[in-house]
């Protein structure tokens, strides 16, 4: 599949929220495959913004700490790109509820300010946006794939939702050349473990690592998909050089559930062992649980050729060694890497010339 990647050698990329553990994983692999990367990421608290995610690529990656809300004041370097991944927001689903306004300024409003700065800056330019399977709500049926209705049940997915139409409607007015994918349960290296309230998988992993418990919800045969975030970087990659969308929005996940228990069971196994614990649901998590969902990614499979590689198993082991080696670095107070990043405006302005657009 390398192969098929060779064109991003060279080319000028900005990945917003570069510092989080999707955008971070998608850097640290466009630098493998030779593309001059920047990133932009505002550091925002809970946001999953981590020094240490950079480490490997830190002095190959110029890093503007900025918000995407301030698009116009980074224009420059928009003139400069030949491609974005647009990965910044916020992606806590309790923290929504718990602070509805904030969700909306990082995931609607700062959305929309940057999609328009990006049509002033460079008209017509490639933007792929990851969304959340969120914005279906619970499922009506499964697999879910991209027909099915859409009907959040927190202020994450309707303000992702939003965040999506603004993408598209530019796309269909021809000014952006944006396409979505949207993102289910990614687990893998770089993930933030030090937040509960980020996604179940971080929390088990979290507490397999640390010889605690893994606490779950119910009876704990609750389906989810899990995807390792190798599979998801090529989704990106490819999306990125695809030729010409046939259609706008692709669901990204495995195409079939794994109980929750076993999901942990799994885990565990990769980290040598642990205990399982079942407690009844809190409130405030049962009422935006969704309960079983599994994600038919076959319009990503048919027009990208697309398959996820890694199972379950093997992803957890390759997880578990990640953190084996730098987990102070992912946990609460955690310990400053050993690269520092500093901004890097001034020579993300020098990377390339300002792109002539169509």
């Amino acid at each position: 599949m390398e192969a098929c990647f060779l064109s991003y050698r060279g080319k000028c990329v900005l990945v917003t929220g570069g510092l989080g553990f999707i955008g971070s994983n998608l850097v640290v692999r466009l630098v493998e495959l030779g593309a001059r990367v920047t990133v932009i990421d505002a550091r925002i608290l809970g946001c999953g913004a981590n020094n240490q995610n950079l480490a490997p690529v830190a002095g190959d990656v110029c890093v503007i700490e900025r918000d995407i809300a301030e698009a116009e004041s980074f224009a420059d370097i928009l003139r400069r790109t030949d491609l974005v991944f647009n990965l910044a927001g916020e992606i806590s689903h309790v923290h929504s509820m718990q602070f509805p306004e904030r969700d909306l300024r990082l995931n609607t409003e700062s959305q929309l300010r940057f999609l328009l700065a990006c049509r002033n800056a460079a008209p017509g330019i490639r933007v792929v946006f990851a969304s959340t399977r969120q914005v279906f709500g619970i499922p009506r049926y499964l697999p879910v794939d991209e027909a099915h209705p859409i009907r959040p049940i927190d202020f994450n997915g309707i303000h992702k939702y939003a965040a999506t139409q603004y993408h598209l409607l530019l796309r269909r007015l021809g000014e952006l050349d944006a396409a979505v994918l949207r993102l289910t349960n990614v687990y893998g290296p770089r993930m933030a473990l030090a937040a509960p309230c980020q996604g179940f998988l971080g929390n088990f992993f979290r507490r397999a690592l640390t010889g605690r418990p893994i606490e779950l919800f119910g009876d704990g045969l609750q389906e989810r998909d899990a995807i390792y975030i190798d599979d998801v970087v090529d989704a990106f990659l490819m999306a990125g050089l695809h030729p010409d969308f046939a259609h706008e929005d692709y669901n990204v996940g495995a195409p079939c559930g794994i109980a929750l228990r076993d999901i942990a069971a799994a885990i565990l196994d990769a980290a040598g062992g642990g205990e399982v614990r079942y407690r009844p649901f809190p409130p405030e998590r049962k009422a935006i649980d969704i309960g079983s969902y599994c994600t038919n990614p076959a319009r990503l499979e048919e027009e990208f050729c697309w398959r996820p590689k890694v199972s379950l198993a093997e992803g957890c082991r390759r997880t578990i060694a990640y953190f084996r080696d730098t987990l102070p670095f992912y946990l609460d107070g955690a310990a400053e890497p050993a690269c520092p990043l500093t901004d890097h405006y001034e020579e993300a302005l020098q990377q390339a010339p300002v792109r002539a657009r169509v």
